[in-house]
């Protein structure tokens, strides 16, 4: 399997990436951003891209692959509607479009959240742009499209949080996480990305996948 992966150098990213460099299902992984991880390993390309709404002089680049991991996002915290929806949405849809143009067989997993609003109606502006987000990913022609809501992700082995004040939050959580996963309330950057290449390999019967349904596969 030939993965693409946007926003590898994120949390959720960052882990996803681990795990895709460790299955031996997966071939190889190119990742797309604004930055790069800077990691090296004989799988792993680069590709470093800063207008994610023109993306026709990489085209050539994007084509052949079997699934694509979508990680990108920001926190909507102290942002405009306007702003968070530009990245939000516009950014997730001109990648998706483009790539099921380039190809058609491809699975897409996007990464959302816990409360995402699919009737794109209600009051929480952030639920309502994902919302969006996630029904126009959905009537796009890939061969699936999957919609991941987790709730709290733990980093692990490593991963750390570009925002300071999240990590702290997850080493204080840290050790008390053989608890909290009982409860199906948490999950981990391992378990997302495992989640995320086992559904690309062998489908899942539901596009949305809460915590529940991350951890369990």
């Amino acid at each position: 399997m030939k993965v693409l992966l946007f926003g590898a150098t994120g949390m959720v990213g960052q882990g996803v990436l681990r795990e895709c460099l460790l299955d031996e299902s997966v071939q190889s992984v190119l990742t797309v951003g604004r930055s790069i991880t800077g990691q090296q390993h004989e799988k792993l390309s680069e590709l470093k891209h800063d207008d994610f709404m023109n993306l026709a002089n990489i085209e050539s680049e994007l084509t052949g692959y079997d699934a694509c991991f979508f990680c990108l996002g920001v926190s909507s915290v102290g942002m405009s509607e306007e702003s968070y929806r530009t990245i939000t949405y516009d950014f997730t849809l001109s990648v998706a479009q483009t790539l099921a143009k380039l190809n058609p067989h491809m699975t897409f997993v996007y990464v959302t959240g816990t409360g995402t609003d699919s009737s794109e109606k209600g009051r929480i502006m952030w639920a309502r742009v994902k919302g969006k987000t996630e029904n126009d990913l959905l009537n796009l022609p890939f061969k699936a499209a999957y919609m991941f809501r987790p709730g709290v992700i733990l980093p692990l082995h490593g991963v750390k949080s570009k925002t300071k004040l999240y990590q702290f939050f997850y080493n204080l959580m840290g050790p008390i996480y053989p608890v909290l996963k009982k409860f199906n309330s948490i999950t981990t950057t391992e378990q997302v990305g495992r989640a995320m290449i086992n559904v690309a390999k062998s489908s899942y019967p539901k596009p949305f996948l809460e915590n529940s349904d991350i951890n369990s596969i």
